[in-house]
């Protein structure tokens, strides 16, 4: 077993899964992958099943009973992830919005670069994006302003999805009190490995919008984010942060 397993949280992904697994799987060095699927009725899970057959034990999945959020899908794989010993664990996207090819890139920021997180960063360098209106790139942009003024985080990607971490990160972190399951989960994230002091990198990257399938962006989710911010800082200044 290789000590790197990249996180999937799917739900209706029929039409990428196939593809970013084959991709995954064709990287040096080596990825275990774990999808984390929530019932998806499009047939991802079984998808997944298929392609176990030739990728073994390098390919895992766990099935969950409907779309229980974002947040508690990557939870739920990182406790997985934690119980069998992985060391550097990645979450990405199953729509190519994230190039697998960075995968490498974030792995070694962390295992030569000594980050215990690294993120891949749309606005490390200017604005990296490719296919979203310019509304959602001001939206994007402006959020982590936003953020950045509430929590005094000194990171550009607040939000981005696309990371690796060190096990000693989530294990420090109590994954149980984690609270937001949507995007707002990756700036609650992020946010908690700071606090505790842990070295953070970001690595540009180029973001490109899914073509194949639906966004799963929503009023309540950017909602969440933008309460949820003020409330998750408010709640910190009562709590210690030792490790």
């Amino acid at each position: 077993m290789n000590n790197r397993i990249v996180i999937i949280p799917t739900y209706n992904e029929i039409e990428n899964i196939e593809a970013i697994i084959h991709k995954v799987m064709s990287l040096e060095p080596r990825f275990d992958l774990l999808i984390v699927d929530d019932g998806s009725p499009d047939g991802t899970a079984l998808k997944v099943k298929e392609l176990q057959v030739q990728y073994g034990e390098r390919l895992h999945l766990q099935e969950r009973k409907g779309k229980l959020g974002l947040g508690t899908a990557y939870i739920h794989g990182f406790k997985y992830a934690l119980a069998r010993g992985f060391e550097y664990i990645f979450e990405m996207d199953a729509d190519f919005s994230h190039n697998p090819d960075d995968l490498v890139r974030l792995y070694n920021a962390c295992a030569v670069g000594g980050a215990d997180l690294a993120i891949g960063s749309r606005y490390i360098k200017g604005v990296n994006v490719v296919n979203w209106p310019m509304g959602r790139v001001l939206m994007s942009y402006f959020a982590g302003y936003y953020v950045r003024f509430i929590t005094q985080m000194t990171i550009m990607d607040v939000t981005a999805g696309f990371k690796c971490y060190r096990d000693t990160v989530l294990k420090t972190i109590d994954l149980d009190k984690i609270r937001f399951v949507g995007y707002a989960f990756q700036v609650e994230m992020k946010f908690t490995t700071w606090k505790y002091g842990f070295k953070i990198e970001e690595v540009p990257i180029i973001f490109t919008d899914r073509t194949k399938g639906e966004s799963k962006m929503s009023a309540n989710i950017f909602k969440e984010a933008v309460f949820g911010v003020i409330q998750m800082k408010w709640l910190s200044l009562f709590k210690s942060y030792k490790r």
